[in-house]
């Protein structure tokens, strides 16, 4: 089912190589975050196999794969080993499949591997990475932008919506993204410390309540949370609850 809730985009390999992998827990898929604020969790990628290796007891395959920009590897399990079995070093082949991470390498776990005989679909799938950049280029900068008019992340995303057409996943995305440099770390604190005050009865507010009622990504909260904490505006009179001082 995970294969029919995630969108595939296409993608330059440097893009999906110097990004940083978001490693969720469940059901929620994995994905690597771009710094334009891009969420992926299954790629589209195209271009020439520059290395190949097949293990000796056929149990772990992959090839490397170069679009010059940068190289991936492309790595393959199990049964699913001989999924390159028909592909050569200088094939250039067009790669869909899951992105992984294992000791700080992104690398991809293939879906659909095909061979390219006609070089203009390289020229092709260039063109649109290139047209998706520019618009998630152009999302960033209006979002970046706005983003300091607005305290509530809800009426930030109501307002991009309505003046650029920006959908809220991809707000959310752009913000986490910046939210990793600490660019917007500050603007949260009074929302939380407003909502804190406002559910408080007197024994403090869990850390889940506080999530669902602020609706800011986890990873913006967390750091928000963590600054209150270490800063003494506020404490904890319990593990998992919060209260201002």
């Amino acid at each position: 089912m995970e294969n029919l809730r995630q969108t595939t985009v296409k993608i330059r390999i440097s893009d999906l190589v110097n990004s940083k992998f978001i490693k969720k827990e469940g059901l929620e898929p994995s994905y690597v975050l771009t710094e334009l604020g891009q969420k992926i969790s299954r790629a589209n990628l195209v271009g020439t196999i520059v290395d190949k290796f097949m293990s000796e007891d056929g149990n772990y395959s992959s090839i490397t794969m170069d679009d010059d920009s940068d190289s991936i590897r492309v790595k393959a399990f199990k049964e699913g080993s001989n999924i390159f079995s028909n592909l050569e070093i200088g094939d250039l082949v067009t790669v869909i499949g899951k992105v992984r991470e294992y000791a700080g390498e992104n690398y991809v776990i293939p879906e659909i591997v095909k061979k390219i005989a006609d070089p203009n679909y390289e020229s092709l799938h260039r063109l649109e990475v290139l047209k998706q950049f520019l618009k998630q280029k152009k999302d960033l900068e209006n979002i970046k932008k706005n983003k300091d008019k607005f305290g509530n992340i809800e009426e930030l995303k109501k307002h991009v919506k309505k003046e650029y057409d920006i959908d809220e996943d991809t707000t959310d995305a752009i913000i986490e993204s910046l939210s990793t440099e600490g660019d917007i770390k500050e603007d949260y604190k009074p929302l939380l410390l407003q909502t804190l005050e406002k559910l408080d009865n007197g024994e403090g507010v869990e850390f889940k309540k506080l999530l669902e009622e602020t609706k800011l990504p986890e990873n913006v909260f967390e750091e928000v949370v963590n600054e209150l904490l270490s800063n003494g505006t506020c404490y904890e009179p319990s593990p998992g609850i919060m209260k201002k001082v």
